[in-house]
């Protein structure tokens, strides 16, 4: 099973040029994915640079038609300008060529910080019918500018992860024939992935991974099981250096729940694509 995870900066390359064709067939490139998260995804923001305000989500769920898209909108406001009767919305998609059982698009805290540019943020978790069980997969895109409210949105996403394992192990009563109310369908195996805004050696970084309780399996970093001892490729910077002239390094991962240690295989960075700012990463599981 492979996941990509990808901030697809509104599908600007280091050329300037948005093209979400291109950025499709970088995933492509990349080989037969059966997940693909991706980050910065917008509808009606042509103030993005290099933009021209389409709705890019629904361009993207028709480039790839063999996956289910699902999405979750951080930004989600009044068009004001007009730009084709579409709302203006930026957030995340997940695309999965396994069924997707149920969807959670979970707001994350956004404490007032007026000293600090930000913006909304959101966390996308899909539960997964996969051949080798339910798999819980959230994709996120956390706060650059503000420590105070990525510090808050860390705890909220492990807050999350205990909420979803304690669903897992004691779902509830209920049946389909009670419809919202049939209990809660989500898998105790996560992974949580995307662009964190914090480098490896970061606080930040610790916290997301310190232990949660007796009963949760914390999250651990895959490359640092994957590749022990080893620096985490960069993931930023490559060939984009307006906006990131100095060396490359990382805010993109691939976080898994200790209970899928046995089914980790590889993980990779894709330093070929200039698509985006960031590059895509790749994981792959038993």
């Amino acid at each position: 099973m492979k996941l990509l995870t990808w901030n697809i900066q509104w599908g600007r390359g280091a050329d300037g040029r948005v093209d979400l064709a291109r950025i499709a067939a970088h995933v492509r490139r990349l080989g037969e994915c059966d997940v693909i998260c991706l980050q910065e995804v917008s509808c009606a923001y042509p103030e993005l640079e290099d933009n021209d305000g389409a709705d890019q989500f629904a361009v993207l769920e028709q480039l790839f038609p063999d996956y289910v898209a699902t999405a979750a909108f951080a930004m989600d406001a009044d068009p004001g300008d007009g730009v084709g009767g579409r709302r203006k919305r930026f957030g995340n998609m997940l695309l999965s060529r396994h069924p997707v059982l149920q969807v959670f698009r979970h707001l994350l805290p956004w404490p007032c910080d007026p000293l600090a540019p930000s913006m909304q943020r959101v966390a996308l978790e899909a539960n997964l019918a996969t051949p080798q069980g339910l798999l819980r997969v959230t994709t996120t895109h956390l706060e650059y500018y503000s420590m105070l409210q990525r510090t808050a949105q860390i705890q909220r996403l492990r807050a999350l992860h205990a909420e979803a394992v304690a669903h897992a192990r004691q779902p509830g009563p209920g049946s389909v024939a009670d419809g919202p109310f049939s209990g809660a369908l989500r898998a105790a195996p996560a992974i949580l992935c995307g662009d964190c805004n914090f480098i490896p050696d970061s606080a930040s970084r610790i916290q997301l991974l310190q232990p949660i309780d007796a009963v949760t399996p914390p999250y651990l970093d895959a490359w640092t099981l994957l590749h022990p001892g080893t620096l985490h490729a960069p993931t930023v910077g490559l060939y984009d250096k307006q906006q990131w002239p100095g060396t490359p390094f990382t805010f993109d991962y691939f976080f898994v729940s200790e209970d899928l240690l046995p089914r980790l295989r590889t993980i990779a960075v894709d330093t070929a694509s200039d698509a985006s700012d960031h590059q895509p990463l790749l994981l792959e599981l038993a």
